[in-house]
């Protein structure tokens, strides 16, 4: 059976064939060959041109993976890069984990799927429940609504949750409708949404949220623009839902904007740095990135609302060196002292 088959119409990457003519004379080559599956849009926003330029000036090839062929006999591989979705393509790539040691699998698939549902995505960072001098973490108070519409009312008010609540779907696979969500303004009106979906106390953050990349140890934060704070008069004068698209994005960002110095002001490092790295032991990962807030009126006390794995590191500033300083640094040790 072909890769191809069963694997979700969203995930299928563009095959280079070119470079899979080339495969069994990578090695060969003496660099440091990095397979890869992703979609056809991650391909186009990854792979661009200048990073493709510098990781060739660094001794890294870029190899496509073909999903028409068995991954094992393709190759050989130092690094798999891989964002596809569907039980087969996870199937796959534990195997070859499993019959490949010597490559780097990235990531474990059954790690990156506890981050596609929104109901198990934020428990680590409950878990945590972290603080230091610096400050401390938490996520929003949330509830899960899988079914029955009609009964939201109820259930959040059983919950204790308080208006306005961000609803967002309970899947997070990467697509545009996973990156939507709503603000709903009165407990009648959160009957109109669309169930599988997780609501989350919305907290005022000054309209600004961080996203914080992280690439193994590295970590880069930049600012986006975010919804607006909510007043008590507006809330008390709002009915209805709200939907919105996706509000963070690269057009969106705050880095330049004139901000109030304490919205603008980001983490502080040294905080961002540990929480990375209980959170990489913990989530089995080394790519991802978080969406963070800062409670409004406050310096310390800070909120993950999301979790991205493999997000979209093409928005972040420097990331072709990041990326390929990482890749060299899971490389065997023979290519290190290449590209020294």
């Amino acid at each position: 059976m072909g890769m191809k088959e069963d694997l979700d119409k969203s995930g299928e990457s563009e095959a280079n064939n070119n470079n899979n003519n080339n495969n069994n004379n990578n090695n060969s080559k003496g660099g440091l060959v990095v397979g890869y599956a992703l979609t056809t849009k991650k391909i186009k926003s990854f792979l661009q041109p200048k990073l493709e330029r510098l990781a060739w000036n660094k001794g890294i090839l870029f190899v496509a993976i073909d999903q028409n062929k068995p991954l094992a006999e393709q190759g050989p591989f130092d690094i798999v890069l891989h964002k596809l979705t569907g039980k087969e393509w996870r199937q796959i790539i534990e195997d070859y984990r499993q019959t490949h040691p010597e490559v780097t699998v990235l990531d474990p698939p059954d790690a990156i799927q506890h981050l596609r549902n929104r109901q198990s995505m934020l428990q680590c960072v409950a878990d945590i429940n972290y603080s230091d001098s610096y400050g401390k973490v938490g996520v929003p108070k949330q509830l899960v609504i899988k079914k029955d519409a009609s009964c939201i009312p109820d259930e959040v008010a059983k919950a204790g949750l308080k208006l306005p609540l961000v609803a967002k779907p309970l899947v997070a696979d990467g697509s545009a409708k996973s990156h939507e969500l709503s603000l709903g303004y009165d407990q009648f009106s959160l009957q109109n949404l669309e169930p599988p979906l997780v609501l989350q106390e919305f907290v005022n953050h000054g309209g600004v949220l961080f996203k914080v990349y992280i690439v193994g140890e590295a970590i880069k934060v930049v600012r986006r623009f975010s919804l607006p704070d909510v007043s008590k008069r507006d809330l008390s004068n709002t009915a209805g839902v709200f939907r919105f698209p996706r509000v963070s994005c690269a057009a969106a960002s705050a880095d330049d904007a004139d901000l109030d110095p304490s919205i603008a002001e980001l983490p502080p490092r040294p905080f961002l740095e540990r929480l990375a790295k209980e959170l990489r032991r913990r989530l089995g990962l080394r790519l991802f990135n978080l969406d963070m807030i800062r409670e409004h009126g406050t310096r310390d006390n800070y909120y993950v609302i999301d979790i991205n794995y493999f997000p979209g590191y093409g928005k972040m500033p420097e990331y072709e060196h990041i990326f390929t300083d990482f890749l060299l640094s899971l490389a065997p040790s023979q290519y290190k002292k290449k590209s020294c």
